[in-house]
């Protein structure tokens, strides 16, 4: 299912938006990946999608914790692999038992290995100047 949307934002709480929308559709075991450059708004975004699913926990990047969990009506794993390289570190996450206990998203998600991230949502994020964000979904999860 390769369907690309795209949605143009102009602030911040416009980013969160349809990040929560996404939030409400995840069910245990959905794993989204998020792309973008360094301050594209991938944290901002995640914190649409912790609203979602029902989580008031304060949303930070996970860059040097690599995991921050948040409780909701889904448990919501947010990882950041900004600082890991291809291989072994990412094994080591536990992405696995991370699903099973309820959904993931990760930022930098390009990094994970493909055929694991194969029935992965895929989220661009990019800056397009001042406030404004293009947020793409090039692979929407499946159902």
């Amino acid at each position: 299912m390769a369907t690309t949307t795209s949605l143009e934002t102009s602030s911040p709480a416009a980013s969160v938006s349809p990040g929560e929308e996404l939030g409400r559709r995840l069910r245990s075991g959905d794993l989204v990946l998020l792309r973008g450059e360094l301050g594209a708004g991938k944290t901002t975004f995640v914190r649409g999608i912790a609203r979602g699913v029902g989580s008031a926990a304060p949303v930070a990047s996970p860059t040097f914790q690599l995991v921050r969990i948040y409780p909701g009506r889904l448990q919501l794993a947010h990882v950041d692999l900004y600082r890991l390289k291809k291989g072994d570190e990412l094994r080591d996450l536990g992405l696995d038992e991370l699903l099973d206990a309820g959904a993931v998203v990760v930022e930098w998600g390009d990094r994970i290995d493909k055929r694991l991230g194969a029935d992965a949502a895929m989220i661009s994020i990019e800056d397009q100047g001042g406030d404004r964000r293009l947020i793409r979904t090039d692979r929407d999860l499946r159902r």
